[in-house]
């Protein structure tokens, strides 16, 4: 009896230094990302994580950039938003303010959104040939300026 009286108050501290979404959810999330076509590497925050398909630990705290991106394709770029998780709401009623406090600080009264992305990637509008290719595709691509390094291979003209 007397070891339950000094467990009591231990848990009752816990459960009240602790948030309720820090306990039931954590304060990482899992993110997958995958990529179409796969091998694209994958960059959150500025770091290079590695290639897709992959799966990523992140922060419940911040909102996170994700780039995916692979020679000859468009690159694909997004933000990982952080929203306000249903936990809050177990804080109010029985974290009170030091829970909220607490999954404030730690990032579990966040979830991410969305946890999964999937990059269509698209095939980007300029094309290198090597001499001898015999299947070759032209891609023609319009800019409003010219860039000293480019070479002339021909000159478009209007039909009378």
């Amino acid at each position: 009896m007397n070891s339950l009286k000094r467990v009591t108050p231990a848990i009752l501290l816990f459960i009240f230094l602790t948030g309720c979404g820090t306990i039931i959810h954590g304060t990482t999330e899992q993110v997958g990302v995958t990529s179409s076509p796969s091998g694209a590497t994958v960059e959150i925050d500025n770091t290079k994580i590695g290639e897709t398909p992959l799966t990523q630990e992140l922060s419940r705290k911040d909102s996170h950039s994700v780039k995916v991106s692979m020679d000859g394709y468009e690159s694909y770029e997004m933000i990982i938003n952080r929203n306000t998780s249903g936990w809050v709401w177990g804080n109010i009623v029985f974290g009170g303010l030091i829970g909220l406090a607490v999954d404030a600080t730690t990032g579990g009264m966040y979830k991410l959104n969305p946890n999964e992305i999937n990059a269509q990637l698209k095939e980007s509008g300029r094309a290198e040939f090597a001499e001898g290719d015999s299947d070759i595709n032209l891609f023609i691509e319009l800019t409003e300026s010219v860039d000293d390094d480019w070479v002339k291979i021909g000159q478009l003209e209007r039909q009378k």
